[in-house]
């Protein structure tokens, strides 16, 4: 019997390969600091800077140090002379960083570097064994697998008990009786991320409709969140951009090569992906017509105009992403198509306006909090009448939207949700944040669960429930304890969200070592540093691989 359920690509032997040197580099790293511990001062900086970590370096000279000498005195007439000085000097500066780096001092296995980095290799090593339990929980029969099965009592009973274990263990209080503060709105993904993994576990149709509802708030967070921050901020600067691009797809990346997956299989993670650059790209343009709200309205129509432009006109739409149906092509193996730009297509389309409604929403959000200001300092006769008018409308508007489009079926649904979807997440900011006391509490267990939902939703297809090949759906569930699918559950689920949290943490610990916030010079080294290392890795197992191949 076959333990492998798909053939291995060059990239995941680069992947392994890679590995092993980190395992190699890690245990010389742990001897060398078992047998000669560094002192105090030096091992609490190891720990502390963030500078001196794998890929940045402290030691490497600053890029205007090697400017210095060429911006001395001379005359007029040496003007060319001094520019290409320093053009010189600051390309052997970026030489002498690279060649000085901890990325490479520690693939060449140098002592100190080793000594230095330990932690950080440790990091590395950890997110490699988790990548390789993803790999064999997945694409080998070493862990058996189990069919779906649906029961809506079993699907509410587990919803129900977890929300009543929240509210009777982890209510916590905010400060401030903000409108949708940062614990409220971590509250808000932690409880629609726990029911939309149950549909995909429990594979229960009946709910696809609110499934969808809450993809949408998903992706209107990302569009209200982007914007606040840079509204408030403007910080507009590439590090922090980029630390945002490594959150959304570095475990991702891993997860495809390690899998041969498609990016499109992660739909999720591709589409915040192109609306964060949309946000961004929105705001960076012209920054200095932020303070002004006329003109901030007319950066927001335009917006709306674009994504009408580039996906209601289908024509434009291909024309434009065609040229990258290498990255967001997608044919599911159990089911081809074709038309591999499909499966973008229809995802990205049901929610390409509301991440625009969401920067509407983040720019109105101080009117918004100003008008519950002074509906929480009415009298109190007006202020309950002005709730309970509030209230009861939102509630009318709510059975009126229920009774018309949420009870349509699935397919007719899909027609009109990129233009309803707003109409429940308004409803529900509304109802959630009347009162005072609504907007302090919240229940930190959900608000832990929404801190990693991006983990948990790659993690469920390959730990939770299974897909065996390529680019495939998962459509069967993991199995340790065979014949109790309940207790197979509560174990796989615990595992499933340990590893989850595990790889939160690691892919935030390696993004402070490898794309610093304000450094632009060691964020270019980084970037070409880990480009140049992963393509020659991979063109000498590549090589190798059809070597083998050829000769077997």
């Amino acid at each position: 019997m076959a333990i492998l359920t798909a053939s291995i690509s060059s990239g995941q032997v680069t992947l392994f390969v890679a590995f092993l040197w980190s395992v190699l580099a890690y245990l010389f790293s742990e001897y060398l600091h078992l047998t000669r511990p560094p002192r105090r001062d030096e091992d609490e900086e190891a720990r502390t800077s963030e500078a001196d970590k794998l890929l940045p370096n402290g030691d490497a000279k600053p890029a205007a140090s090697g400017n210095g000498a060429a911006a001395g005195g001379g005359s007029p007439a040496d003007d060319s002379s001094h520019s290409s000085g320093k053009a010189y000097g600051a390309h052997n500066s970026m030489l002498e960083s690279m060649a000085s780096s901890g990325l490479v001092s520690c693939l060449l296995l140098k002592r100190s570097a080793l000594l230095q980095h330990r932690l950080v290799l440790r990091q590395v090593v950890e997110f490699g064994l988790l990548m390789l339990w993803y790999f064999l929980a997945d694409r080998t029969t070493i862990v058996p697998e189990g069919e779906k099965s649906y029961s809506r009592d079993v699907f509410v009973f587990i919803f129900v008990v977890l929300t009543s274990v929240a509210v009777g263990s982890s209510i916590r209080t905010f400060k401030m009786p903000l409108l949708l503060n940062r614990p409220q709105t971590e509250e808000w993904k932690g409880w629609m991320q726990v029911l939309f993994l149950l549909y995909h576990y429990f594979e229960a149709k009946e709910v696809y409709n609110a499934i969808r509802i809450f993809i949408a708030a998903y992706v209107w967070m990302t569009g209200f969140g982007n914007f606040s921050y840079y509204y408030k901020t403007g910080d507009f600067c590439i590090g922090r951009f980029a630390q945002m691009l490594w959150r959304l797809n570095f475990l991702v990346f891993f997860t495809c090569v390690m899998l041969r997956n498609s990016y499109m299989l992660y739909y999720i993670c591709p589409m915040h992906t192109i609306f964060t650059v949309f946000v961004y790209v929105a705001l960076a343009i012209a920054p200095q017509l932020n303070t002004n709200h006329g003109w901030l309205f007319v950066k927001i129509l335009l917006c709306f105009a674009f994504i009408f432009v580039t996906w209601d006109l289908k024509p434009v739409f291909y024309a434009i992403w065609s040229p990258l149906k290498f990255l967001l092509g997608y044919s599911d193996p159990r089911n081809p198509t074709d038309d591999v730009l499909h499966e973008w297509y229809f995802r990205s389309g049901l929610d390409r306006y509301i991440w625009v409604y969401g920067m509407l929403c983040a720019l109105m959000h101080p009117t918004a909090a100003a008008i519950l200001k002074f509906i929480d300092e009415l009298p109190a006769i007006r202020r309950y009448t002005v709730r309970t008018i509030v209230l009861a409308a939102c509630g009318v508007a709510g059975y009126v939207y229920y009774i018309t489009i949420y009870c349509k079926p699935k397919y007719e649904y899909n027609q009109v949700h990129p233009y309803t979807s707003w109409i429940p997440i308004t409803l529900w900011i509304i109802v959630r944040n009347m009162t005072p006391n609504l907007r302090i509490y919240s229940l930190r267990l959900y608000g832990w669960l929404g801190c990693i939902t991006l983990e948990t939703y790659i993690s469920q297809f390959h730990i939770w429930m299974k897909t065996d090949v390529p680019d495939g759906q998962p459509k069967s569930l993991l199995v340790l304890i065979p014949g109790y699918p309940l207790l197979n559950f509560a174990l796989v689920s615990g595992l499933y969200v340990l590893v989850s949290h595990r790889l939160f943490d690691l892919t935030n610990g390696l993004k402070n070592v490898a794309v610093p916030h304000s450094n632009n010079a060691m964020l270019l080294r980084n970037v070409i540093l880990m480009a140049v290392s992963s393509v020659a890795l991979w063109s000498c197992v590549a090589a190798l691989y059809t070597t083998a191949g050829k000769l077997f």
